[in-house]
């Protein structure tokens, strides 16, 4: 049954702003071992405005060049990133994506910059934090969601897990775009489909676990087993365990994967996303997508994804 146009609309919303905020909440933590959600809502309620990172920032950036060029265009997209780095350098980018800008701006190619300051390419989780454009705009084209997810990461993040990492992530959002919230999330439908997604490797076996550990919860199996790093296959199944461990509440997913210590920002925003993506828009409580820093920007951009 089609989503109708209004609750598809609330999604793409729910995806790109449930990016920022995942990320904003999950900013002031991360590197900690250990922390209450108690203590995540404290910090957030005292905060007047949520100010989000570099996941958010590329994730606009994202948006920015799908829109521009109504599809994937890899030299705009890297300039992109580049342009927006430039003028907010402020927002915790990591060392690696400056140096590939400046590449990129001295005339290296798009898809090869990333492979020339890592040998075999990144496979850190950047690609998948800033996916939720890609993941919601193709939707309702697996293969084509693949191709983007995976060119987009090359700029930055062409290792082959790297680029997977992105892959899943985009498809989790893409799934969970396409279901109605229902009581009886499926869960193991929905892991089946990510899992006939993913080339044989540690995504599968990843996702595995996660149906194991969603049966019997436990917070040290669930960073021992699946992770809570800034590698991709260390944190995206992590972010899909998350809000498949609590599908029916944006804010129990999202403090439960920032509790989980580690990358909190990243962690934070990629559930955001999925959880964004199935509840929609009017799911992620006031008091935080109020005060998150730029909705109106992002939630524009979405609208205008939505409209494509």
């Amino acid at each position: 049954m089609p989503i109708a146009p209004d609750f598809l609309k609330s999604k793409f919303l729910g995806a790109l702003v449930g990016t920022g905020v995942g990320d904003a909440l999950g900013a002031p933590f991360e590197g900690c071992f250990r922390v209450s959600s108690e203590e995540i809502e404290a910090v957030a309620d005292r905060q007047e405005v949520l100010t989000y990172t570099d996941d958010t920032h590329m994730m606009i950036g994202v948006a920015e060049s799908l829109l521009k060029n109504h599809g994937f265009d890899g030299e705009d997209m890297a300039h992109t990133f580049a342009r927006n780095f430039e003028l907010e350098p402020y927002r915790g980018y990591g060392p690696g994506p400056p140096h590939i800008f400046r590449l990129i701006r001295a005339g290296v190619a798009w898809d090869e910059a990333g492979q020339r300051l890592y040998r075999g390419g990144s496979y850190g989780n950047g690609s998948a934090m800033r996916v939720a454009p890609v993941g919601v705009l193709y939707h309702d084209n697996p293969a084509m969601l693949r191709e983007v997810a995976d060119k987009s990461s090359q700029i930055t993040h062409a290792h082959q897990l790297g680029k997977e990492g992105a892959a899943l992530q985009a498809y989790a959002i893409a799934l969970a775009t396409n279901l109605e919230p229902s009581s009886t999330l499926d869960r193991d439908d929905f892991l089946a489909r990510l899992n006939n997604f993913m080339p044989q490797g540690i995504y599968r076996e990843k996702l595995n676990k996660v149906q194991a550990l969603l049966s019997q919860p436990d917070r040290g199996k669930v960073i021992f087993e699946l992770g809570n790093g800034i590698e991709a296959f260390n944190s995206v199944p992590t972010a899909i365990y998350s809000f498949l461990s609590q599908p029916h509440s944006f804010a129990q997913a999202v403090l439960s994967a920032i509790s989980l210590g580690g990358d909190t920002d990243t962690i934070g925003a990629m559930t955001g996303a999925i959880s964004g993506a199935y509840l929609g828009f009017d799911a992620i409580p006031a008091k935080w997508r109020d005060k998150l820093e730029n909705r109106r920007y992002i939630t524009e951009l979405a609208e205008r994804l939505c409209n494509i």
